[in-house]
């Protein structure tokens, strides 16, 4: 009976996350890219898609909403299907640019640029029951354009922007303090104008950096960073060959900037640099992406590698995600692997380093979409169905039965990026292994000998 509860509890869940499958699977094309939910969920056209990831690994998008005056809508997918995080619509008017970001103690907030008050800057909260202004609506000078929005480590939301006030267009970084919206340093933090900003924050000393297009340095990307008392630039200004569009930056553990975008100096294909300490350097080769790509977007996993997606021109504008392995930017899943085109692609690791990523999707009359990729990349897919574990979800104790053939094997638990956590070797039909140390989230499960490679998943609550 436990065998049977065991493969029942497995199977439910990969229902509730993806298309329907089994949990186990027999070949490398059963491991793809599958849709969370319903695919084209929002109710109406969904403009500028962004994604983040809950703390307990539930994926919310915000967009603005077609169906619903082109305000602010969030969404998140509880298991089952696509729902909404307070009211549809929330926004006073009509909305530009989400940026959906966690708070550290796991709040969800939403920055954006409100049409009732002038395309300035709004940051809301969702309190548990509605979505409530933090500081002033429209607290920005003047236009708030190309925001990106963040929180330092210490829990303090930062937004940056190109302000329009007086037509600078130049770039602002402004934290709350509590009560209301301050400058973080000077007025601006750049010399002329910018677009593309990109705020994130260093997590070994709390800097905030900021990458974005810089229009003084012929449209090249820079990065600049507050040290406390001024901003100063990261490495030289204007570092890429040549004009930068849909700048990404993101710091690694270590607190090394890592800058994605659209290369003008290599065919508008992308490219990503990383500050070696001295001067920036290329990740694997300049323009890697088969075509053009646009709405680049960066992450960077727990374990240091850089993923990036894009709307790739080289395979028919469908979405593509890239990673870095150490040498050379390979393809996570199939290249193009969304059903038609995509804009505003946004891509989010959950705590297990499973990818997520929306967008707006073409092929499903503009609405929202996100998709996941079912199964971590470089892990052996070739299985067998006999590797039975449970209970699951579970949160001490798992219990693994092999058949006869299968002892004398080496049992390892994984998390969803290929790194091994545990190994055991198994000797018996039956192995229980501790896994309360692990953060709650999925993990895979490979039992492996000469022969055969056998592989699983649990879930840690």
């Amino acid at each position: 009976m436990k065998k049977l509860s065991c493969f029942f509890i497995l199977f439910v869940f990969s229902v509730a996350v993806v298309a329907q499958q089994p949990w186990y699977k027999y070949s490398p094309l059963d491991y793809s890219w599958q849709n969370v939910g319903n695919a084209g969920f929002s109710a109406g056209t969904a403009w500028y898609t962004s994604l983040a990831i809950s703390p307990s690994g539930e994926p919310y998008v915000a967009y603005q909403d077609g169906g619903n005056a082109n305000k602010a809508s969030v969404m998140k997918f509880d298991g089952t299907k696509w729902v909404y995080v307070g009211n549809e619509g929330f926004s006073t008017g009509a909305i530009y640019t989400p940026i959906l970001v966690f708070s550290t103690s796991g709040q969800p907030y939403i920055a954006f640029q409100d049409s009732s008050y002038g395309n300035k800057a709004v940051v809301m909260k969702f309190d548990g029951n509605s979505w409530v202004n933090v500081g002033s609506p429209g607290f920005s000078p003047g236009d708030a354009n190309s925001p990106s929005f963040a929180f330092s480590p210490s829990g303090q939301p930062y937004i940056s922007y190109a302000d329009l006030n007086n037509n600078a267009f130049k770039g602002v970084v402004q934290k709350f303090d509590g009560t209301s919206w301050v400058t973080v340093g000077n007025t601006y933090f750049s010399p002329g104008a910018v677009s593309f900003t990109s705020l994130a924050f260093s997590p070994t000393n709390g800097e905030p950096y900021v990458a974005y297009k810089d229009y003084v340095n012929s449209y090249k990307a820079t990065v600049t960073k507050f040290d406390g008392t001024n901003w100063v630039n990261v490495g030289s200004a204007g570092f890429s060959l040549a004009e930068a569009r849909w700048v990404s930056l993101a710091l690694n553990a270590s607190g090394e900037p890592y800058v994605a975008y659209q290369d003008f100096g290599d065919s508008v294909k992308a490219t990503v640099m990383k500050f070696d300490g001295t001067n920036w350097m290329p990740v694997g080769n300049v323009g890697f992406s088969k075509g053009m790509a646009n709405y680049t977007n960066m992450v960077i996993s727990q374990n240091g590698q850089p993923y990036v997606t894009f709307e790739d021109f080289g395979n028919s504008a469908k979405a593509s995600v890239m990673k870095f392995d150490g040498n050379n930017w390979v393809y996570v899943g199939n290249a193009g692997f969304s059903p038609g085109y995509v804009y505003w692609t946004s891509m989010a690791l959950n705590t297990s380093g499973q990818i997520y990523l929306a967008f707006m999707d073409y092929a499903n009359a503009n609405r929202a979409t996100v998709m996941t990729y079912d199964f971590p990349a470089g892990i052996s897919e070739k299985q067998h169905s006999k590797l039975c574990c449970y209970p699951t979800p579970a949160t001490n104790n798992i219990t693994f039965e092999t058949s006869g053939n299968a002892t004398k094997s080496q049992l390892s638990v994984l998390n969803l990026n290929g790194q091994e956590l545990i190994t055991r070797l198994v000797t018996e039909p039956t192995t229980q292994i501790d896994i309360s140390m692990l953060p709650a989230g999925v993990y895979v499960v490979r039992l492996t000998n000469e022969n055969t490679v056998q592989v699983g998943k649990i879930i840690k609550q």
